[in-house]
Protein backbone atom coordinates (compact mmCIF):
# COMPACT_ATOMS: atom_id res chain seq x y z
CA UNK A 1 0.00 0.00 0.00
CA UNK A 2 2.71 2.26 0.41
CA UNK A 3 4.69 1.76 -2.35
CA UNK A 4 1.88 2.63 -4.52
CA UNK A 5 1.32 5.95 -2.83
CA UNK A 6 5.38 6.38 -3.13
CA UNK A 7 5.11 5.75 -6.87
CA UNK A 8 2.16 8.15 -6.98
CA UNK A 9 4.10 10.79 -5.57
CA UNK A 10 6.85 10.19 -7.27
CA UNK A 11 5.46 10.67 -10.80
CA UNK A 12 3.33 13.84 -9.95
CA UNK A 13 6.79 15.30 -8.51
CA UNK A 14 8.62 14.50 -12.33
CA UNK A 15 6.83 16.50 -14.41
CA UNK A 16 7.49 19.59 -12.51
CA UNK A 17 11.08 19.16 -12.13
CA UNK A 18 11.02 18.29 -16.05
CA UNK A 19 9.16 21.41 -16.56
CA UNK A 20 11.10 23.75 -14.70
CA UNK A 21 13.89 22.33 -16.49
CA UNK A 22 13.87 24.98 -19.92
CA UNK A 23 13.63 27.58 -18.06
CA UNK A 24 16.47 27.05 -15.33
CA UNK A 25 18.64 26.36 -18.65
CA UNK A 26 17.46 29.59 -20.51
CA UNK A 27 17.90 31.63 -17.19
CA UNK A 28 21.61 30.33 -17.15
CA UNK A 29 22.23 30.64 -20.49
CA UNK A 30 20.86 34.72 -20.25
CA UNK A 31 23.50 35.10 -17.43
CA UNK A 32 26.15 33.69 -19.32
CA UNK A 33 25.21 35.85 -22.57
CA UNK A 34 24.74 38.75 -20.07
CA UNK A 35 28.50 37.88 -18.31
CA UNK A 36 29.98 37.39 -21.70
CA UNK A 37 28.66 41.49 -22.92
CA UNK A 38 29.51 43.02 -19.40
CA UNK A 39 32.94 41.29 -19.37
CA UNK A 40 33.96 41.79 -22.92
CA UNK A 41 33.13 45.43 -23.27
CA UNK A 42 34.80 46.36 -20.22
CA UNK A 43 37.81 44.37 -21.28
CA UNK A 44 37.45 46.34 -24.54
CA UNK A 45 37.26 49.69 -23.16
CA UNK A 46 40.53 48.92 -20.09
CA UNK A 47 42.92 47.21 -23.08
CA UNK A 48 42.31 50.15 -25.84
CA UNK A 49 41.74 52.93 -23.72
CA UNK A 50 43.12 55.16 -21.03
CA UNK A 51 41.78 57.88 -18.54
CA UNK A 52 43.34 61.46 -18.42
CA UNK A 53 42.77 64.83 -16.35
CA UNK A 54 42.41 67.92 -17.66
CA UNK A 55 44.75 70.59 -15.76
CA UNK A 56 43.77 73.51 -17.34
CA UNK A 57 41.02 75.91 -19.38
CA UNK A 58 43.14 75.49 -22.92
CA UNK A 59 40.69 73.32 -25.10
CA UNK A 60 37.44 75.15 -23.20
CA UNK A 61 34.72 74.53 -24.03
CA UNK A 62 35.53 70.99 -25.57
CA UNK A 63 37.20 70.45 -22.73
CA UNK A 64 36.87 71.39 -19.38
CA UNK A 65 39.34 71.94 -16.18
CA UNK A 66 39.21 68.66 -14.16
CA UNK A 67 37.84 66.96 -16.68
CA UNK A 68 38.43 63.05 -16.91
CA UNK A 69 38.86 61.92 -20.50
CA UNK A 70 38.87 58.55 -22.35
CA UNK A 71 41.50 58.47 -24.96
CA UNK A 72 42.33 55.67 -27.20
CA UNK A 73 45.88 54.44 -27.77
CA UNK A 74 46.65 55.26 -31.49
CA UNK A 75 49.89 55.88 -33.59
CA UNK A 76 51.04 58.95 -34.20
CA UNK A 77 51.09 58.26 -37.72
CA UNK A 78 47.31 57.44 -37.72
CA UNK A 79 45.78 61.09 -36.57
CA UNK A 80 43.92 63.49 -38.57
CA UNK A 81 43.72 67.28 -38.40
CA UNK A 82 41.22 67.98 -36.04
CA UNK A 83 41.67 65.41 -33.91
CA UNK A 84 42.10 65.87 -29.97
CA UNK A 85 45.15 64.18 -29.51
CA UNK A 86 47.35 63.56 -25.80
CA UNK A 87 50.98 63.33 -26.40
CA UNK A 88 54.08 64.24 -24.39
CA UNK A 89 57.33 66.37 -26.07
CA UNK A 90 60.16 66.65 -24.29
CA UNK A 91 61.16 69.95 -26.11
CA UNK A 92 57.67 71.26 -24.35
CA UNK A 93 58.62 70.17 -20.65
CA UNK A 94 57.88 66.53 -20.93
CA UNK A 95 54.47 67.12 -19.24
CA UNK A 96 51.52 65.20 -21.17
CA UNK A 97 49.00 67.54 -22.70
CA UNK A 98 45.96 68.09 -24.56
CA UNK A 99 46.04 69.79 -28.01
CA UNK A 100 44.05 69.56 -31.05
CA UNK A 101 45.54 68.48 -34.80
CA UNK A 102 45.10 71.68 -36.86
CA UNK A 103 48.08 70.31 -39.58
CA UNK A 104 50.30 67.66 -40.55
CA UNK A 105 53.27 66.88 -42.35
CA UNK A 106 53.88 69.08 -45.22
CA UNK A 107 51.12 71.75 -44.59
CA UNK A 108 51.54 75.17 -44.51
CA UNK A 109 49.53 76.46 -41.26
CA UNK A 110 49.40 80.35 -40.42
CA UNK A 111 46.79 83.23 -39.60
CA UNK A 112 45.34 85.83 -41.81
CA UNK A 113 46.95 89.39 -41.51
CA UNK A 114 43.32 90.77 -41.09
CA UNK A 115 41.33 88.99 -38.59
CA UNK A 116 44.38 86.26 -37.62
CA UNK A 117 41.85 84.02 -39.13
CA UNK A 118 43.43 80.19 -39.20
CA UNK A 119 44.33 78.89 -42.95
CA UNK A 120 46.17 75.55 -43.74
CA UNK A 121 47.60 76.13 -47.12
CA UNK A 122 46.18 79.42 -47.58
CA UNK A 123 42.39 78.20 -47.38
CA UNK A 124 40.43 79.14 -44.08
CA UNK A 125 39.33 77.15 -41.48
CA UNK A 126 35.85 77.32 -39.95
CA UNK A 127 36.44 76.65 -36.47
CA UNK A 128 32.83 76.06 -35.04
CA UNK A 129 34.90 74.67 -31.34
CA UNK A 130 36.81 77.81 -30.65
CA UNK A 131 36.16 79.30 -27.25
CA UNK A 132 35.75 82.59 -28.82
CA UNK A 133 35.91 83.19 -32.40
CA UNK A 134 38.10 86.55 -34.32
CA UNK A 135 41.41 87.80 -32.98
CA UNK A 136 43.43 84.23 -31.88
CA UNK A 137 46.59 85.93 -31.11
CA UNK A 138 49.87 87.12 -33.18
CA UNK A 139 50.07 85.97 -36.81
CA UNK A 140 52.24 83.50 -37.91
CA UNK A 141 53.09 80.76 -40.84
CA UNK A 142 55.13 78.01 -40.68
CA UNK A 143 55.03 74.95 -43.06
CA UNK A 144 55.42 71.62 -40.80
CA UNK A 145 57.92 68.89 -41.59
CA UNK A 146 56.99 65.81 -42.57
CA UNK A 147 56.05 63.67 -39.68
CA UNK A 148 55.65 66.46 -37.23
CA UNK A 149 52.25 68.03 -36.19
CA UNK A 150 50.85 71.32 -35.63
CA UNK A 151 48.72 71.40 -31.79
CA UNK A 152 46.04 74.47 -30.99
CA UNK A 153 44.15 75.00 -27.99
CA UNK A 154 40.42 75.21 -28.62
CA UNK A 155 40.77 78.27 -26.20
CA UNK A 156 43.39 80.13 -28.09
CA UNK A 157 43.83 83.13 -26.45
CA UNK A 158 44.22 80.83 -23.02
CA UNK A 159 46.52 78.08 -24.56
CA UNK A 160 50.33 77.84 -24.59
CA UNK A 161 50.62 75.34 -27.96
CA UNK A 162 52.06 75.20 -30.86
CA UNK A 163 52.36 78.90 -31.46
CA UNK A 164 54.21 79.14 -27.87
CA UNK A 165 57.48 77.21 -29.22
CA UNK A 166 57.66 78.73 -32.76
CA UNK A 167 61.26 78.86 -32.26
CA UNK A 168 61.85 75.11 -31.75
CA UNK A 169 61.00 73.34 -34.94
CA UNK A 170 58.28 75.95 -35.75
CA UNK A 171 56.48 74.79 -32.81
CA UNK A 172 55.44 71.49 -34.00
CA UNK A 173 55.65 68.05 -31.97
CA UNK A 174 56.76 64.64 -33.59
CA UNK A 175 54.06 62.52 -34.44
CA UNK A 176 55.27 59.45 -32.35
CA UNK A 177 54.95 61.68 -29.49
CA UNK A 178 51.14 61.20 -29.61
CA UNK A 179 49.85 59.02 -27.14
CA UNK A 180 46.40 59.03 -27.63
CA UNK A 181 43.45 60.24 -29.16
CA UNK A 182 40.90 61.54 -26.93
CA UNK A 183 36.95 60.04 -27.66
CA UNK A 184 34.81 61.15 -24.47
CA UNK A 185 34.46 62.85 -21.71
CA UNK A 186 33.94 60.17 -18.58
CA UNK A 187 34.00 62.88 -15.34
CA UNK A 188 32.03 64.57 -13.66
CA UNK A 189 29.09 62.97 -15.20
CA UNK A 190 27.00 65.56 -16.06
CA UNK A 191 29.37 65.96 -18.89
CA UNK A 192 29.85 62.55 -19.37
CA UNK A 193 29.74 61.93 -23.59
CA UNK A 194 31.39 60.96 -26.63
CA UNK A 195 33.72 63.38 -27.98
CA UNK A 196 31.57 65.48 -31.28
CA UNK A 197 34.12 64.68 -34.27
CA UNK A 198 34.71 68.19 -36.37
CA UNK A 199 34.07 68.63 -39.83
CA UNK A 200 35.98 71.95 -39.93
CA UNK A 201 38.62 69.91 -42.00
CA UNK A 202 36.63 67.82 -44.20
CA UNK A 203 37.85 69.94 -47.35
CA UNK A 204 41.44 69.29 -47.08
CA UNK A 205 43.10 66.84 -49.27
CA UNK A 206 44.85 64.22 -46.65
CA UNK A 207 44.29 62.73 -43.20
CA UNK A 208 41.20 64.04 -41.12
CA UNK A 209 39.64 63.53 -37.76
CA UNK A 210 38.79 60.25 -37.02
CA UNK A 211 35.93 58.35 -36.73
CA UNK A 212 34.99 57.12 -33.50
CA UNK A 213 36.33 53.87 -32.01
CA UNK A 214 34.72 51.08 -30.49
CA UNK A 215 34.21 52.95 -27.22
CA UNK A 216 30.46 53.55 -27.81
CA UNK A 217 29.49 50.39 -28.90
CA UNK A 218 31.62 48.66 -26.02
CA UNK A 219 30.36 50.59 -23.26
CA UNK A 220 26.47 50.06 -24.19
CA UNK A 221 27.51 46.29 -23.97
CA UNK A 222 28.80 46.50 -21.08
CA UNK A 223 26.17 47.91 -19.49
CA UNK A 224 23.68 45.15 -21.12
CA UNK A 225 24.94 42.69 -20.08
CA UNK A 226 24.83 44.23 -16.45
CA UNK A 227 21.31 44.58 -16.94
CA UNK A 228 20.44 41.10 -18.63
CA UNK A 229 22.13 39.70 -15.90
CA UNK A 230 20.39 42.03 -13.04
CA UNK A 231 16.86 41.31 -15.02
CA UNK A 232 17.40 38.06 -15.35
CA UNK A 233 18.42 36.97 -11.97
CA UNK A 234 15.44 39.15 -10.38
CA UNK A 235 12.64 36.79 -12.93
CA UNK A 236 14.40 33.89 -11.58
CA UNK A 237 14.08 34.91 -8.48
CA UNK A 238 10.62 36.27 -8.53
CA UNK A 239 9.36 32.88 -10.39
CA UNK A 240 10.99 30.74 -7.76
CA UNK A 241 9.38 32.78 -4.74
CA UNK A 242 6.07 32.18 -6.34
CA UNK A 243 6.27 28.82 -7.23
CA UNK A 244 7.21 28.00 -3.14
CA UNK A 245 3.97 30.23 -2.25
CA UNK A 246 1.95 27.86 -4.61
CA UNK A 247 3.55 25.01 -2.88
CA UNK A 248 2.79 26.24 0.43
CA UNK A 249 -1.29 26.96 -0.35
CA UNK A 250 -1.69 23.45 -1.99
CA UNK A 251 -0.09 22.05 1.53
Amino acid sequence: MSSVVEQSADHSAAPARSGRRPAAVLQGVAIALGLVLMIGGFALIAVDYRPYKIPTASMHPTLRIGDTVLARKVDGGAVGRGDVVVFRDQAWGGELMVKRVVAVGGDTVATTAADHRLTVDGQPVDEPYLATQGRQGDAFSVTVPQGRLFLLGDNRVGSLDSRTHLEVDGGTVPATAVEARVEATLLPLGRTALLERTSAFDGFAGPRAAEPGPLEPAAYASVAGAALIVLTSAVGGVAGLARRLGRGRSS
